[in-house]
């Protein structure tokens, strides 16, 4: 029986296979072996004391309610904002998306902090409102889920704006035409050809979106006060203040077999969709 040798194409692929692996494979499997090895071996003893700890699963379920609020708010604001974008001239859509992109070009610290000086008790929103009359004290927006919403809103936008407006562009502009030419109205063909065509891409977004809010850290712990629990706080305090490097080995294995878990449904409903 004659072996081939492997071809040039994959003898370029092994070294990237290698660094894959040794960059985001190997610290995997090691977080996974601290959450089950204990002093006589394999244990499961650390996510029995998770899922037996009302106070670790109030902090799960704060981070997928916290996560789910911040995507939802980003799915509401980003594809309307997308679609705006859309429709402006050239020269628009230049400016529109560069202010888009100037939020990376700033540290989410300092973007953080911002927020402070916008919604803080002393802030511009409620200098506004008492000046206004429309209030008599300042409304606490900040160190509460509103707050860390808001500020995790900011930070992730252009993740699903960007993404959304590239699949919008690439639409057939003959498509709506030809809905148009058969008597459709602009409302019917937003909803009955546009809107479907962009769901693809809207889920894709969207997925990307909460999987990044799971392990956010910067943002809830400064407009959070350490008022909002997130995983992210908790892996910080657990890891550097306990510390509990086993306990955080757990939790953060459980977040990713949570996230892993979410995909999977996105990959197989995305699938179904396409039958």
């Amino acid at each position: 029986m004659k072996i081939n040798p492997p071809s040039a194409d994959t003898q370029r692929v092994w070294p990237l296979l290698v660094l894959l692996l040794i960059v985001f494979d190997l610290p995997l499997l090691f977080t996974l072996g601290l959450s089950i090895h204990g002093k006589d071996g394999f244990t499961l003893d650390r996510y029995s004391e998770l899922l037996g700890t009302p106070a670790y699963l109030g902090v799960l379920a704060s981070t997928l309610r916290v996560s789910l609020i911040a995507t939802l708010v980003n799915v509401l604001v980003g594809y309307p904002l997308a679609y705006w974008i859309k429709g402006l001239g050239p020269r628009g859509r230049g400016i529109a998306l560069a202010c888009v992109l100037l939020p990376f070009w700033v540290s989410i610290l300092v973007r953080t902090y911002a927020w402070i000086v916008v919604l803080g008790n002393g802030g511009l929103v409620n200098r506004f409102l008492l000046w206004s009359g429309i209030v008599d004290d300042p409304i606490s927006f900040l160190y509460a889920e509103f707050g860390v919403t808001v500020g995790m809103t900011n930070v992730l936008l252009p993740f699903l704006v960007l993404p959304l407006y590239a699949a919008m562009s690439r639409i057939d502009d003959r498509l709506l035409q030809a809905a148009s030419s058969l008597g459709a109205s602009r409302w019917t063909i937003f909803w009955r050809v546009f809107f479907p065509l962009t769901v693809p891409a809207l889920a894709a977004a969207a997925l990307l979106v909460f999987m990044l809010s799971l392990g956010f850290y910067i943002t809830p712990a400064i407009l959070g006060g350490g008022k909002v629990a997130m995983v992210g706080n908790l892996l910080d305090i657990l890891i550097n203040h306990v510390p509990r490097w086993e306990t955080a080995a757990a939790l953060a294995t459980v977040l990713l077999v949570a996230t892993l878990g979410i995909y999977l449904v996105y990959a197989r409903l995305s699938r179904w969709s396409a039958t």
